[in-house]
């Protein structure tokens, strides 16, 4: 006698930060415990390049996602750099209230500066972010990134030194939960 065939359906996964619903392929609803989505936010946030990839957690037999990484796309930002002007780049580690997490700032300013101006931006958008982000929590962080919200803060900080034509958390990734 011929084993019966198992079928495979589309299970609901919810994505909290983003009030939304999504749909994976599996036999079971266990086995997307752990599984890994990439979410493409550029038509909700107007044409801002991100990928975001999550995390699947089984929670009282429901499937939700867990933002892990934050990612603006590098074809979005070379279309950003205009001729006459300078970027700075960083990457660093901070501590959250629940994890610790990898930083990696990009910052374009409106005309060429010199190499003096380029390090006083990046020290203190570094010094601005960790002081940032050591009492918030990583979902309220990702929630802050996708509404734009952390840039803003910083850009208005850094707009002291030099004003900017753009002011971005290039990547954004936890490290390791704590």
């Amino acid at each position: 006698m011929a084993q019966a065939k198992r079928k495979q359906k589309f299970f609901d996964v919810d994505i909290p930060i983003l009030n939304r619903d999504t749909q994976l392929y599996a036999y079971e609803i266990s086995e997307l415990n752990g599984r890994t989505i990439k979410y493409d936010l550029t038509r909700m946030l107007r044409g801002k390049s991100v990928l975001l990839t999550m995390d699947v957690r089984i929670e009282d037999n429901k499937a939700k996602a867990y933002p892990k990484e934050f990612v603006i796309l590098p074809y979005f930002i070379r279309k950003m750099i205009r001729k006459g002007a300078n970027y700075v780049e960083d990457s660093f580690s901070a501590e959250t209230k629940d994890a610790k997490v990898e930083i990696k700032p990009f910052l374009i300013t409106r005309k060429k500066v010199s190499r003096e101006i380029r390090k006083a931006l990046r020290e203190r958008a570094r010094e601005e972010i960790i002081n940032y982000v050591k009492d918030k929590t990583v979902d309220s962080l990702f929630e802050e990134l996708i509404q734009n919200r952390m840039q803003r803060s910083l850009s208005l900080k850094l707009k002291k030194i030099y004003p900017l034509a753009l002011c971005e958390i290039r990547i954004f990734r936890i490290e390791k939960k704590l």
